[in-house]
């Protein structure tokens, strides 16, 4: 599913509001293997909520970027690029048995329904949704939009760097490429993204996105938090938020005994106010997550799973603020659900492998959306 196609290699490009990142896979033989990788700071106010404000400065920023990154050298220019989960327009919709050449007329018809804009407005496309469990008599179709006035912008940017849009790809697509089992749950799984400047969850069953919706609630917001609790500047709180995170008394007093010269009682001491710090904007997460579960709960009917499914199966996360220690446990203690990190390579690398050995299994888990992309770049169709 895209916004523009065409036939040649890609490399996957991540573009959020302060940092983009770079993904190149290639395959060797029936192997694929990570080819180039890299991460680049965009300064605040370039990109603000997923707009871009300044589209010549981004394009020099993608410009140097193509010439820095990791590995092996960038040679195509040809970009499978994410678009921004919150300016987007993702339903499901159901549609008579028709013709595929059909289909598309049908949507276009049909999404003024779901989309609160004119369809002149937006670019729109979608994809038909092979059924889990039973034939149909009617077609499920997956559409997605993005207002013309978001996505111009991106399209200027990498052409203005040389670059040519191979895929325009709305962010939370990219992620369950790279996240989901190939491309198939027969249980429903939540996915949370936790970026920098927002977090994404992402509902996934059968062989498609059934819900996603973005909030405020992200790693920098834990950062500013443990800053302003502490007294402390941000490069400061991002260290003990790393340290730390919301690590109980035992892991504790074991990272203690590590620390030669330092009482016990002062690493306990800070610690708990970094666990004291981060629960108000994580006990805002849960709950905000609880309303988004149980909002699907009420209107998952309509999925074509096996009669015995009861509800999310799983809860994977992804994204730079997935590393927080102890997050999958005090999420899986609110929530009653069973929380694991997602694996971002799991469609690329045999088991038991979860990274390749150019970049750690923690920061992979930052480039889990540039993975997805990536995987598209190199694919046949």
């Amino acid at each position: 599913m895209s916004f523009l196609n065409l036939s040649q290699e890609a490399f996957g490009l991540d573009i959020s509001d302060l940092s983009l990142k770079i993904i190149k896979l290639e395959k060797k033989g029936k192997r694929t293997k990570l080819a180039s990788f890299g991460e680049f700071f965009i300064e605040k106010g370039v990109i603000k909520g997923g707009e871009i404000q300044d589209v010549k400065t981004l394009s020099e920023i993608l410009k140097e970027a193509k010439r820095r990154t990791k590995g092996k050298k960038l040679k195509t220019k040809y970009v499978v690029c994410s678009l921004p989960e919150e300016k987007a327009f993702l339903q499901v919709i159901q549609i008579p048995k028709m013709d595929p050449e059909e289909v598309k007329k049908a949507v276009y018809f049909e999404a003024e329904n779901y989309i609160p804009l004119p369809i002149q407005d937006v670019y729109l496309d979608c994809q038909v949704i092979p059924p889990l469990h039973n034939h149909l008599d009617h077609l499920d179709v997956f559409i997605a939009a993005l207002p013309k006035k978001t996505l111009d912008p991106y399209v200027e940017a990498i052409k203005k760097a040389g670059l040519v849009p191979k895929v325009l790809e709305i962010e939370s697509l990219a992620i369950t490429r790279a996240t989901v089992k190939d491309g198939v749950s027969k249980k429903p799984i939540l996915l949370i993204d936790l970026g920098a400047t927002k977090t994404s969850f992402i509902i996934f069953s059968g062989f498609a996105i059934r819900f996603t919706s973005s909030i405020p609630v992200s790693s920098q917001l834990f950062t500013e938090t443990i800053a302003k609790v502490l007294n402390v500047k941000l490069k400061e709180a991002e260290k003990l938020k790393l340290k730390y995170g919301l690590a109980g008394p035992q892991k504790v007093k074991l990272l203690a005994k590590r620390e030669n010269g330092i009482e016990f009682t002062r690493i306990i001491s800070k610690s708990k106010k970094v666990f004291d710090a981060l629960i108000p904007p994580l006990i805002d997460l849960t709950e905000q997550i609880q309303t988004y579960l149980n909002y699907y709960l009420s209107h998952a009917s309509h999925e074509h799973l096996p009669p015995d499914h009861k509800g999310i199966e799983r809860i994977l996360l992804s994204g730079g603020g997935a590393n927080l220690k102890g997050l999958g446990e005090f999420l899986k203690e609110k929530l009653k659900v069973p929380v694991n990190l997602a694996n971002p390579w799991i469609n690329i690398l045999p088991p038991p492998l979860k990274n390749p050995p150019q970049l750690s299994f923690e920061d992979s888990l930052r480039y889990t959306t540039a993975i997805g992309l990536a995987l598209r770049g190199i694919a046949n169709n």
